[in-house]
């Protein structure tokens, strides 16, 4: 049996039987369309009406339309930057190359692509992302903005390239839902930013293969839902994008269908997805800034068709901006937390864009800030091109009257305080291990901490960096001792099936949650069980994290990896530690226990060891201490972070 093969048949055992019959529903469909593909009706007098109103121009400020117009110049030459890969072929792109691999996808009948295979079809992500066509929003903000026909024109040869290139069900391009959700919501904006060039109808409504993919691409986002165990951000990605084109592209005679389902779908799985709290369920951060995106743009498009919503849809997205609002740090940085692999909603900024800064000011707009929300300038294309779509006003529901610090619903909490030298911020993890049955985004880190200092990565949550290809390096980003937190015996906390699975799922307790004090504990090494108090004193500068193993003798890990900014000079159970901030030299020291015997990792290969991925696909070497000994149910590990300027 091959890996892959393995992989599916334990994910099959985490479904239920409505989920299995909803696949297998999926398989004959799949079956059907191989042999007699779904011809699209003919279309005439199709209109695009959804357009931006007067002034929504004119209303982006001056610097976010040069960083844009700077990002549009460099595309316009080729040049992009994907997951750490720098190309240079943007001009006239390949759709099916990976030049990280130098493999080129094989061309077939789509559901036949074994796209997991990197030794056939190379870095699926690589090929997929240029795809979801976010960098021709970009190119066609930059047109809408300057009115500069160069940017409109690389558009639509892009556009036709790529429409010659990927017909309906054949090849990689056609296999993700979620791929093609996203890619609909991109041409919805391409059509509206391009709106004044006088070749757009050419290019949309009068062009019988635009109007042929647009159809496809909808009547196949209606045939294969994600499901069950996988209706996570991907199924609100299909939503969002079958909802966006239903709205603004009402030319088929499912189109009213089509629009009813995907509201329907995506109104039940906002509200599945997010907890009552704000958070997103996967408790992946980025998953969260990805959700909120979509719905965001969803909204867009409802309130520029006239498409009432249910009022849940307002307020489920309300309550993960104030969420949002309430865990970012003084530099409007989100926890890293769970899975991140730099996906986005909706794109139309130039690079060096604040995407948090970015989401803030749109709810600002919106919604409305609280008076508890961090100062945020609105200095992005996207916030005024949303705000002037969507209708103001927030729902009439309960915000809060505070800033929080404890999610008992996500079992998330933020330590925070003003220091001498700037914020010291601490995320708690007490959440469940992750989303659904298979918890596909979720990482082994009950109990890890997060420290920053003024928006400085202390103690570092070390990120994703890969998803396929690398099983390794997936294994090491998710896994315990890839956190700040201990494992037993050398294993994680909750058992792994796959990249995507977890087939047990460690089970967390919080028992205390205060201003300056949590405390909690977790099974996953039953029968043992692991407690951590975690208090932090922002008139001493220190945090104080407390670990204790109830149950029998096990070999113990204590892990703690500093950011990469960070240096550190280890010496027995002391580490002194330095980094600058601005110009300005800051220094710490930790105290580690004394009853394990501690060392210091770096970039270490065999296997990883000491890394931080800033972005997917993007890792450098980073410092992490680890100390190796015993826990045999007696005693406590202290271990003391104080800060000294």
């Amino acid at each position: 049996m091959t890996m892959s093969a393995g992989w599916y048949l334990r994910r099959l055992s985490r479904m239920g039987p409505q989920e299995v019959a909803g696949r297998v529903g999926d398989a004959a469909r799949r079956r059907r369309w191989r042999s007699a593909r779904p011809v699209s009706p003919s279309v005439s007098g199709a209109r695009f009406t959804a357009v931006l109103p007067e002034g929504a121009l004119a209303a982006v400020p001056p610097e976010a339309v040069k960083r844009l117009v700077a990002e549009a110049d460099r595309l316009m030459y080729g040049h992009a930057e994907f997951f750490g890969v720098v190309r240079d072929d943007l001009v006239d792109p390949d759709w099916w190359h990976d030049p990280k691999t130098g493999r080129r996808a094989p061309f077939g009948y789509a559901f036949g692509v074994p796209y997991r295979d990197e030794d056939v079809v190379g870095d699926i992500k690589q090929i997929w992302e240029p795809s979801r066509h976010q960098y021709l929003t970009r190119l066609a903000a930059a047109y809408a903005l300057t009115g500069d026909e160069r940017y409109a024109e690389r558009v639509a040869e892009h556009l036709r390239s790529w429409w010659a290139a990927n017909p309906p069900l054949r090849g990689v391009h056609w296999i993700s839902g979620i791929e093609l959700g996203i890619r609909l919501l991109s041409w919805v904006w391409i059509r509206r930013l391009l709106d004044g060039w006088p070749g757009v109808f050419d290019l949309f409504e009068d062009n019988s293969v635009a109007v042929h993919q647009i159809w496809h691409h909808q009547r196949w986002l209606a045939a294969f839902p994600s499901r069950g165990s996988s209706a996570n951000n991907h199924v609100i990605a299909e939503a969002a994008g079958q909802f966006a084109a239903s709205c603004a592209f009402d030319w088929f005679p499912s189109s009213r269908r089509w629009r009813a389902g995907a509201l329907k779908s995506l109104e039940r799985h906002l509200r599945g997805n997010t907890f009552h709290s704000g958070l997103n369920r996967e408790l992946a951060t980025e998953y969260h800034g990805l959700v909120l995106e979509l719905g965001l743009a969803a909204v867009a498009e409802a309130d520029a068709a006239g498409v009432p919503l249910p009022p849940t849809v307002r307020i489920v997205l309300l309550r993960m901006t104030d969420a949002l609002a309430a865990v970012v740090d003084n530099r409007l940085r989100p926890p890293r937390q769970g899975d991140a692999d730099d996906g986005h909603g909706l794109m139309v900024d130039g690079a060096g864009t604040d995407r948090w800064g970015s989401l803030l000011a749109t709810g600002d707009a919106v919604f409305g800030r609280l008076d508890w929300w961090p100062e945020v300038a609105s200095t992005d294309v996207r916030t005024p091109l949303l705000a002037a779509l969507i209708k103001p006003g927030a729902p009439t529901v309960r915000r809060p009257a505070a800033r929080p610090a404890h999610f008992a619903d996500a079992g998330l909490t933020i330590l925070r305080g003003q220091g001498r030298a700037g914020e010291i911020w601490c995320r708690c993890d007490g959440g469940p291990h992750g989303f659904l049955s298979i918890a596909a985004h979720a990482h082994a880190d009950a109990l890890s901490v997060e420290v920053r200092h003024d928006g400085v990565d202390v103690l570092a949550d070390p990120g994703t960096y890969c998803y396929h290809g690398q099983p390794e390096w997936r294994r090491y980003f998710r896994s315990t001792v890839g956190h700040n937190t201990l494992d037993l015996d050398g294993a994680d906390q909750s058992e792994s099936g796959g990249p995507f699975l977890w087939t047990r799922h460690a089970r967390t307790e919080v028992l205390e949650a205060g201003a300056d004090r949590w405390r909690a504990e977790h099974d996953g090494y039953r029968p043992a069980v692991h407690r951590r108090r975690v208090e932090l004193n922002v008139e001493t500068q220190k945090l104080t994290v407390v670990d204790e193993v109830d149950g029998p003798r096990r070999d113990m890990r204590l892990a703690f990896h500093l950011g990469p900014e960070v240096t550190a000079e280890l010496s027995g159970t002391r580490a002194l530690l330095a980094w600058t901030r601005d110009g300005e030299d800051r220094s710490a020291e930790i105290e580690l226990p004394d009853r394990l015997t501690w060392q210091a990792h770096r970039g270490e290969t065999e296997p990883p060891l000491g890394w931080y991925s800033a972005g997917f696909g993007r890792k450098e070497p980073a410092t992490t201490l680890i100390g190796s000994g015993s826990a045999d149910g007696a005693g406590e590990f202290t271990t003391v972070l104080r800060f000294l300027g």
